[in-house]
């Protein structure tokens, strides 16, 4: 019997490579221009909303948006949110998975290539380095040189507007936690809370670090987005694709020309490399879709620049569906979905919560009322043959200004109600006042007449009304009367 030959032992390489740097170059072009005025929109909105003013009325906060947690309060312009409707938020959160649904759907990863914070701030960090240190070849051999006297001082003067950027970063966002105007003064002057200071300091690291050096290992590792979106795309989604039925067999522009004039086949693609160059993550596109890829559309702007200067036709790398490749290559015209059964589902999904929400919100009240019955004794009766129960009252004034209300009983006539504590106001009614923004509990006694023929349990409603306004509030209990 022959000895059996053991395979041949492969190299894989190391579990773990090391990160290299990536060096993105700068390019322009429609996609480079679009991210530029969205960061622009995005850091403005950021930075400047807290100080936007929005007249809200007496003894209410001037600040367009505002999370007030001393008074349970959350403020955006006309909208007023209280600890009770905490479900607005639960909307507001539905709404914006189902935008990036419908976002994935539509175009793939553009929430990632145009809108997260992400990568809004390294787009930031990344023009500041460039502006100091030049474009990727400088970049490059500056990293690979000695330290010297001018490198040290353009690293010194890189990372403290690193800094600055970061620390108004963190600055802007407690600023929405308190009236931005003097949240800064006090800021300034070193009176502003302990926590501020905190909130502040925490920001400022987490954006210094995760901007200035963590950059594209966030999208890759740390977010689970790329994750979870591979599984929500289908072959309509228009992602950033290489279109290789065009670009292969791919050469250099010379051997290119070579083979076009024996008339041999020959792709547009130069290999000059500019897609990767310029690419935030460092990947080739033209090895299909990928993990890191977040749709920014950099390349495209790359590759068409290329095209443009020698003369081919632009659309190389451009937002495509897979479908339309195998289409070309069957020499098919194009087709593109963007209405399709999943984006209708998508777009009718956020548009029937959005319609909930604004209902709720026209439709809410800014009085709230509560009753509860006393359950030692359940019922009193009286020596003149009338029965008492016990309700504690909750009155709660949802606006900005003191009102009175009359309390009102439903359900069993000739009835006696009495306000254990209030007073009678005009026209001899007992007048409940309750401040601004406040909650008021009162002791109710209800008495019936003597001899009542009652139920032993009896639905009572109690009503309470603003003279003032007009608006009502209801709660329902029950009499006991044996």
């Amino acid at each position: 019997m022959t000895k059996p030959v053991p395979p041949p032992e492969v190299d894989y390489g190391p579990l773990y490579a090391a990160r290299k740097k990536i060096y993105p170059q700068s390019v322009s072009g429609t996609f480079r221009n679009l991210k530029w005025g969205l960061m622009a929109i995005c850091l403005a909105v950021y930075y400047f909303l807290p100080f936007v003013r929005w007249d809200r009325g007496p003894n209410a906060p001037s600040q367009a948006v505002l999370v007030d947690f001393p008074n349970r309060r959350f403020y955006f312009f006309f909208i007023e949110i209280w600890p009770q409707e905490v479900y607005y938020f639960t909307g507001l959160l539905i709404i914006a998975a189902l935008a990036l649904f419908l976002m994935n759907a539509v175009g793939g990863r553009i929430w990632c290539g145009y809108l997260c914070p992400q990568t809004v701030w390294t787009d930031l960090f990344y023009a500041v380095e460039r502006l100091i240190e030049g474009d990727r070849r400088e970049r490059m051999k500056k990293d690979k040189s000695d330290l010297n006297i001018p490198r040290g001082l353009e690293l010194i003067v890189k990372h403290t507007i690193w800094l600055m950027i970061a620390w108004w970063t963190g600055g802007a966002w407690v600023l929405y936690f308190a009236d931005a105007p003097t949240l800064v003064k006090d800021l300034a002057t070193g009176q502003a809370p302990f926590v501020a200071y905190l909130w502040i300091g925490i920001l400022t690291f987490t954006t210094y670090t995760l901007a200035g050096f963590m950059r594209e290992q966030v999208c890759v590792y740390m977010c689970p987005w790329p994750r979870i979106q591979a599984a929500l795309t289908d072959e309509w989604a228009l992602n950033v694709t290489y279109r290789y039925d065009r670009g292969e067999p791919r050469t250099s522009l010379k051997k290119s020309e070579e083979l076009r004039a024996r008339s041999l086949p020959a792709g547009d693609c130069i290999d000059c490399g500019q897609c990767v160059a310029v690419c935030p993550t460092g990947i080739d596109i033209r090895n299909g879709a990928q993990l890191e890829c977040i749709m920014c559309g950099l390349c495209i702007d790359a590759c068409d620049n290329v095209m443009a200067k020698i003369g081919r036709p632009t659309g190389l790398i451009a937002y495509d569906n897979d479908v339309n490749i195998h289409r070309r290559l069957a020499g098919k015209e194009d087709i593109y979905r963007l209405v399709r059964p999943r984006t209708i589902i998508y777009a009718g999904l956020i548009a029937a919560v959005a319609a909930i929400m604004f209902y709720a919100l026209a439709t809410r009240s800014y009085l709230d009322l509560s009753v509860l019955h006393d359950r030692n004794p359940i019922f009193v009766a009286l020596s003149d043959g009338s029965v008492r129960n016990a309700y504690t009252v909750r009155i709660l004034n949802k606006r900005t200004v003191e009102r009175i209300f009359d309390l009102e009983l439903f359900g069993i006539s000739d009835a006696r109600l009495e306000i254990v504590g209030v007073e009678a106001v005009a026209a001899g009614k007992p007048g409940i006042v309750v401040g601004p923004d406040r909650t008021r509990e009162l002791r109710v006694l209800v008495t019936t007449p003597p001899g009542a023929k009652l139920e032993r349990s009896v639905p009572v409603t109690f009503r309470i009304t603003d003279p003032a306004l007009g608006e009502t509030a209801s709660a329902r209990d029950n009499f006991i009367s044996r």
